[in-house]
């Protein structure tokens, strides 16, 4: 029976592996519920989980799961299991509210941390299968047991498959080379500001402007004026008075 309890999980384990890149270590978020079971059936969670998911594993838990154990009296053994392990910080650190609200929000809709969640709660088990790619472990029988992939889950892979949707890692992929390209989601291109450098004043820039002076027109020479003198010619048949020529000034 062990062999084959294996041999499903690790064909549910690989599934994860090709569908949602699921690597290790495994991360996997408890609740008391489980712990309870666990203690119930003396269950050594840190010792059994690694052989049964035939991999190194990360135990971990929230703050809203260990306030809900801390209410209730009855499960101070499973509290004492539950503080052991790694606390994961949630969106509800001043207003804690019910684990299973808390585990719910801490997949964001889609898993992209890649969480196991291990519970004994139904409800929360119902409100998981809804969510793709989300591996759900539960106690049975003195044995820890994963879940098969739930319909969401394979529906979601066949979606990809026939190329209607993308998976999570490959979203965000895109995302990330949105971001470096400046694209946002309106698929407007955004382009960077650029910081503009501090630099020192152009030194010709600092000088002071010369006043434009008006062009200078050319000199005017004045000529001179020449006297010129008429020589008086002597009448025919007689001689008339001399003329004196005018001296010249």
């Amino acid at each position: 029976m062990t062999i084959k309890r294996q041999k499903k999980a690790k064909k549910n384990i690989n599934f994860y592996k090709h569908n949602f890149s699921f690597r290790e270590p495994f991360q996997i978020l408890i609740d008391g519920t489980f712990c309870q079971a666990a203690l119930k059936n003396k269950i050594q969670i840190k010792e059994q989980m690694p052989k049964y998911l035939m991999g190194e594993v990360q135990l971990c838990t929230t703050n809203c799961a260990l306030k809900e154990l801390e209410s209730l009296k009855d499960l101070y053994g499973a509290k004492l299991i539950l503080q052991r392990y790694q606390v994961r910080n949630c969106k509800h650190f001043k207003n804690p509210v019910s684990a299973s609200e808390c585990l719910l929000s801490m997949l964001e809709g889609t898993n992209p941390h890649h969480y196991f969640v291990a519970t004994q709660d139904q409800e929360l088990t119902a409100g998981l299968k809804k969510i793709p790619g989300v591996p759900l472990m539960y106690i049975i029988v003195n044995t820890i047991v994963l879940d098969k992939p739930s319909q969401c889950s394979v529906s979601h892979v066949e979606a990809v498959a026939l190329g209607e949707m993308v998976t999570p890692a490959q979203q965000q992929s895109i995302n990330s080379l949105k971001e470096v390209q400046g694209i946002g989601q309106d698929g407007e291109r955004r382009g960077k500001k650029r910081k503009r450098k501090i630099s020192n004043p152009n030194p010709l820039s600092c000088l002071k402007k010369k006043k434009k002076q008006p062009p200078t027109q050319p000199l005017k020479t004045e000529k001179k004026k020449r006297n010129r003198q008429r020589k008086r010619t002597k009448p025919e048949g007689g001689e008339g008075p001399s003329l004196k020529p005018l001296p010249n000034p």
